[in-house]
């Protein structure tokens, strides 16, 4: 991973509009290098729509969302790794395949494809698809699937990782895996936010709720 020690993300009074309603609305915060900072409230909260606004493929009617820090000169959308709702698989490509385009894609630059096949391979290992390797995706059920859709986050270094209910179709042996992934990268400086209906049990999160939320989980 890069050195992001000194990594800021910062939303400035922004304000995001569905038609002409506003979703969110003069949002602001910072997340830090080590954080992971959980969404959460409601159904129609926002939080989908904060995630896609910061990983570039919504336009906030009002604010900005800014990154200071990266060594690499970046900009917000070419830091950050997105994991989304649907899960990006290739049904036509190997889970092998998959994993080597999104490694190919992601890379920053010539160099980042150097030792892409080491990466795919202990991507494969530590989310249990080894033996899957050479299947096609589309017969892949949706937990495995899910899987694979997370496991590009060890093909490329991003330094911020936006997640969009991560859990989902995850059993608790592979969300337990997930929150012990989440747990290394922010302690390697990077930066998770994540909107989740569920506790993904990692050690002193933050908390940012949107709209008439309930208290956070424990």
């Amino acid at each position: 991973m890069h050195a992001v020690q000194s990594l800021l993300l910062h939303a400035d009074n922004l304000t995001v509009e569905r038609g002409t309603r506003p979703v969110i609305s003069a949002l602001s915060f910072t997340a830090k290098a080590g954080e992971a900072l959980l969404l959460v409230g409601p159904n129609g909260a926002g939080k989908t729509t904060l995630i896609r606004t910061i990983a570039g493929f919504i336009r906030p009617s009002s604010g900005h969302v800014a990154l200071k820090g990266d060594s690499e000169d970046r900009d917000v959308a070419q830091s950050c790794h997105y994991v989304g709702h649907l899960t990006g698989v290739k049904a036509n490509l190997t889970v092998t395949q998959n994993l080597a385009f999104w490694g190919a894609y992601l890379a920053d630059g010539a160099g980042g494809r150097d030792g892409l096949a080491d990466r795919v391979d202990d991507a494969l290992e530590q989310f249990g698809l080894s033996r899957l390797a050479d299947f096609p995706a589309g017969l892949l059920s949706a937990g495995q699937k899910r899987r694979l859709g997370l496991a590009r986050l060890c093909v490329a270094a991003r330094p911020i990782w936006l997640l969009d209910e991560p859990t989902v179709s995850l059993d608790t042996a592979s969300t337990e895996l997930l929150a012990r992934l989440i747990q290394a990268h922010t302690a390697g400086g990077g930066i998770v936010i994540a909107a989740t209906h569920l506790p993904l049990g990692l050690e002193q999160p933050r908390y940012l709720r949107l709209g008439a939320s309930p208290e956070a989980p424990a």
